[in-house]
């Protein structure tokens, strides 16, 4: 489908809609709240609400295939997303261990598997909506419009990272972690927006994204 610039400007209002509710939600409960509050009520609503909205009732057209997210032959979009994503595991790994610490769950594996259930759930909730927005929704309108995929990732990167600085500025991290998790969401973006773009399947980044979610709250 080509789009046109009229097009782009409608889904940036889109986008620019979520920056500004994401924002004042940041602005005013900080993270004070439970993580699970963040990932699987306010995010959906504030990142899905709008885009299922301007999908189903501007672009009339079905929300799942608006963005990209097909279930049909995902055999290689699981390989893809599923290996790439451990490779983004595995880094965070190796770089914990070399900082010399260790993963702060203790008890038996009975009492440490709700714990690790529920990064797993946040891990991908997370995910989920960030790439129906980020690459779902933005990169696969920039690309449609311009044809040019180095121009649309770079871009749909850039509001990538701009999305992540309310959170990142209302977090514990300072100083160096700060800018190595700023760094990081940048090389994640272009790496998960190259695999949406090589195979049209929202599926893939949402896998990476997920596992690197995981490694976040394990190793960091």
């Amino acid at each position: 489908m080509k789009r046109t610039p009229a097009d782009t400007q409608k889904m940036l209002n889109v986008w620019a809609i979520v920056l500004i509710l994401w924002s004042g939600y940041r602005t005013y409960f900080g993270t004070d709240l439970p993580i699970w509050v963040d990932e699987f009520v306010a995010k959906p609503l504030i990142f899905l609400g709008p885009l299922y909205y301007y999908i189903t009732t501007q672009e009339k057209t079905s929300f799942w295939s608006g963005i990209d997210l097909k279930l049909k032959n995902i055999k290689l979009d699981l390989l893809l997303g599923i290996g790439i994503g451990i490779l983004f595991f595995i880094t965070g790994a190796v770089a914990f261990y070399y900082r010399g610490q260790t993963v702060s769950l203790e008890g038996s594996l009975m009492q440490i598997a709700p714990t690790l259930l529920m990064y797993v759930l946040i891990s991908f909730a997370s995910s989920f909506t960030e790439e129906a927005l980020s690459r779902g929704f933005v990169l696969k309108r920039m690309y449609e419009e311009s044809r040019n995929p180095f121009t649309a990732i770079f871009f749909s990167s850039f509001l990538f990272f701009f999305l992540h600085i309310p959170i990142l500025f209302t977090s514990n991290l300072y100083g160096i972690d700060l800018l190595k998790v700023m760094m990081t969401d940048l090389l994640l973006s272009f790496a998960v927006s190259f695999a949406y773009l090589e195979r049209k399947s929202l599926l893939v980044p949402i896998l990476i994204h997920a596992f690197y979610n995981l490694s976040i709250y394990l190793f960091m």
